[in-house]
C-alpha cells in the first residue's frame, strides 16, 4: 500500500465519528438505494477565428450511463460506481476538427485524422463509516484545483483515491490522489499522461450568509497550487446582494519550468439579486511571471488539473487569465418564470480586459460580449430535457495575439437526462 494511500485511509478513520454515523447508519443495501441515469447529449461548438488562425467545428451526439449503487449495511458500508460513454461524430471534417480546437474527438498527431466515434468507461468501489467516503478507481473530481472536464460531448476522468468526509455540519473536507487522466476526447485511461497529482481541502458553511474554502493540489513535476473562496451574502428587504472571492497562487516547478514561475490571480463579484433579476460587478486581477495556465494535457504542454480547473468571475469563452491582465465584468441575468416561462432564463455579460503582458506589449487588450439563453422542459414526456443556445464575441487587440486569438463563437448543447432505476 502507498503511503499517499495509507495516509488517506486513516484521515478518513480519524474523521468518522461515531456519533455521527446517520450515513452509514441509514444505509438501506448495495441493491435497494442502487441508481441507474443516463445523460444523451447532442453537441455543437464552432470558432470562427479573425486573426488568420484557423476555424475549427464539431458536431456529437453522447450518451453517459452513470450507474451508482448503495452502500451495503454495516458498521463499514461498501458500494460501487461505474459508468459508459459512447460519442459519434455527426460533423467536424475539412480541417476543422481535433486537438487545439474543439477537441470532441481525438485528432491523430501524425495523420491529422480525427476519429468517428469514441468510447469509454470506468468503474471504483467506495467504502463509507459514518459520513466519510473512500473511493478508489475512475472519478470525476469536482474541485476547483481538479475539476473534470465536461464543457464538451464526453467528461474526462481520474483514476485514483479521493476521501470525501461530512462528519461535522457544514464542513466537508476532501484529499485524493491520482495516477491517471482520460482526456474528453480519447478512450485510454491514461491518455493525458498524467505522472501524478494530489488534492486536500474543505468548504466549511458558517451560516446561511457565509461560507468558505480552501485547496491545494500538487501536480508532480508541474506545479504547486493554492485556491481561497469566501462568498458573503447580505439580505437587503427582499433582495441580496453577494460578494464572491475566488483566487488562485501557483508556482511551476523547476523540471516543467525552469524559471520557477509564479502566478496570482484573483476575482471579486457582486450581485444584486431583485426577483427575477440579477446583477453582477466583477473585477479579477492576474499578476505575476507568466499567467494562470490551466487544464488540457500534460503530454500537450498542459498542466493535467482538468480543463475546468479555473473558478474565477471573469471566464467565458476568453478566461481573462493573461500575464498581468486586470478586467471589469457587467452582467445580466433573468428567470422568466415569473413571466409564465418556467425554466427559461438569459445571461447576457460584457467583460473587458487590459495591461496584458504578450511578450510584444505591456498593453494588450480583448473584450468579450457573452449571451446564453437556456431552457429546460418543465413536464411531460421531454421532462428535465435542456437546451443551451450560446454564443460569445471576442476581440484581441493585435499586439496581444500570442496571449488569445479574436473569433466568434457558438454552441449548442441538448441535453436529456433521464433515470432508468
Amino acid at each position: 500500500m502507498s503511503s499517499k494511500l495509507a495516509a488517506l485511509i486513516v484521515l478518513g478513520l480519524a474523521s468518522a465519528s461515531p456519533a455521527l454515523a446517520a450515513g452509514q447508519a441509514d444505509a438501506k443495501g448495495f441493491v435497494e438505494d442502487s441508481a441507474l441515469d443516463v445523460l444523451l447529449r447532442n453537441a455543437y461548438i464552432s470558432r470562427d477565428y479573425k486573426q488568420g488562425r484557423q476555424d475549427k467545428a464539431e458536431w456529437g451526439q453522447g450518451a453517459i450511463a452513470n450507474f451508482s449503487s448503495g452502500f451495503t449495511q454495516g458498521t463499514i458500508g461498501v458500494g460501487i460506481d461505474a459508468f459508459a460513454a459512447y460519442a459519434v461524430r455527426l460533423d467536424g471534417g475539412r480541417g476543422r476538427a481535433g486537438a487545439g480546437g474543439i477537441d470532441f474527438f481525438y485528432q491523430n498527431p501524425t495523420t491529422g485524422e480525427v476519429d468517428d466515434d469514441l468510447a469509454k468507461g470506468g468503474a471504483s468501489i467506495k467504502l463509507r463509516l459514518s459520513n466519510t467516503v473512500l473511493a478508489y478507481g475512475d472519478l470525476r473530481p469536482n474541485l476547483p484545483v481538479l475539476n473534470h472536464d465536461s464543457s464538451r460531448l464526453l467528461p474526462e476522468s481520474f483514476t485514483g483515491t479521493m476521501i470525501t468526509s461530512n462528519e461535522i455540519d457544514g464542513l466537508e473536507l476532501t484529499a485524493g490522489t491520482f495516477h491517471a487522466q482520460s482526456r474528453k476526447s480519447d478512450e485510454g485511461r491514461d491518455s493525458g499522461g498524467l505522472k501524478g497529482i494530489d488534492v486536500i481541502g474543505g468548504s466549511y458553511k458558517f451560516n446561511d450568509a457565509l461560507s468558505a474554502s480552501v485547496y491545494a493540489s500538487d501536480v508532480e513535476d508541474v506545479l504547486k497550487r493554492q485556491y481561497l473562496n469566501l462568498n458573503y451574502t447580505m439580505p437587503i428587504a427582499s433582495n441580496a446582494l453577494t460578494f464572491d472571492f475566488n483566487g488562485y497562487r501557483t508556482q511551476f516547478d523547476e523540471d516543467f519550468d525552469a524559471n520557477e514561475s509564479k502566478n496570482r490571480i484573483w476575482s471579486l463579484a457582486a450581485t444584486y439579486a431583485t426577483g427575477p433579476h440579477a446583477f453582477t460587478l466583477a473585477y479579477q486581477r492576474s499578476s505575476g511571471d507568466v499567467g494562470y495556465d490551466y487544464g488540457f494535457y500534460q503530454n500537450a504542454g498542459g498542466i493535467g488539473d482538468g480543463g475546468n480547473s479555473i473558478w474565477l468571475a471573469n471566464s467565458y469563452w476568453s478566461d481573462f487569465n493573461g500575464k498581468d491582465e486586470r478586467s471589469w465584468q457587467l452582467s445580466y441575468a433573468v428567470d422568466f418564470a415569473q413571466y409564465g416561462f418556467p425554466g427559461l432564463s438569459y445571461r447576457v455579460a460584457y467583460v473587458r480586459g487590459s495591461d496584458i503582458d504578450a511578450g510584444t506589449t505591456r498593453n494588450g487588450k480583448e473584450r468579450e460580449f457573452f449571451n446564453q439563453l437556456s431552457y429546460k422542459v418543465q413536464n411531460g414526456a421531454a421532462k428535465d430535457l435542456n437546451v443551451r443556445l450560446r454564443a460569445s464575441a471576442l476581440r484581441v487587440s493585435d499586439d496581444a495575439r500570442a496571449y488569445n486569438t479574436s473569433g466568434n463563437e457558438v454552441r449548442i448543447f441538448i441535453d436529456y437526462p433521464f433515470s432508468v432505476f
